[in-house]
């Protein structure tokens, strides 16, 4: 189910889309979707953790030093920024602006500090918050286990910050709309729908 608003941008403005969601709800396959979908762009983070085998599939990264991490942060060059188990990453602010100046749909899958971050910079300008949802937090939870990456420690922990996310997200009044992820062909059509709404100004 989705809970959305309908304010539109100025006429002739892109639009920015923060997709966001806890570890394990699925929000990355759902992001995929949505730019295949629509034919969006996918605003790429700086990192200042190691690249991998994975990270060739498609860029998603730009990954640097931490000292150029901190200088481009203390020369305002980031939306957002945050430090994640150890790593630092940042939303590059120039190309989310000139993408919205210029028409286009621009896609952040961030956490929700840093949607909370965007949307205090990006003051005044269009912006739809979509956050995904798992069906019951035991769902996942199962999800979590059956990825098999961690440990149950590790797992738990991820858990607990998963919650608290969420209860975040409700409260912190970013999202426009709160997409149930029970079957991923249904989550992907229902956020695509509040999109597609946006888009035209509903």
């Amino acid at each position: 189910m989705s809970q959305a608003t309908s304010t539109s941008g100025p006429a002739g403005r892109g639009l920015l889309l923060v997709i966001s969601g806890p570890s394990g709800v699925g929000k990355s396959t759902i992001t995929r979707r949505v730019l295949e979908q629509l034919g969006a762009e996918l605003s790429i983070s700086v990192t200042t953790r190691p690249s991998s085998d994975q990270d060739a599939v498609g860029k998603r990264y730009e990954f640097v030093s931490v000292e150029e991490f901190h200088r481009r942060r203390e020369a305002g060059h980031f939306l957002e920024s945050a430090e994640v188990f150890g790593n630092c990453y940042g939303t590059p602010r120039e190309p989310v602006e000139r993408a919205i100046a210029q028409g286009r749909t621009i896609l952040l899958e961030i956490d929700v500090q840093g949607a909370i971050q965007v949307k205090k910079n990006l003051a005044g300008q269009p912006m739809l918050g979509v956050f995904i949802l798992p069906p019951t937090p035991q769902t996942l939870l199962e999800r979590l286990r059956s990825r098999g990456r961690e440990d149950e420690a590790t797992i738990q922990r991820r858990f607990s910050r998963a919650q608290a996310e969420m209860a975040q997200a409700r409260e912190c009044g970013v999202y426009d709309a709160f997409v149930v992820n029970d079957q991923l062909e249904r989550a992907v059509a229902e956020t695509l729908g509040v999109v597609r709404a946006r888009l035209a100004g509903a």
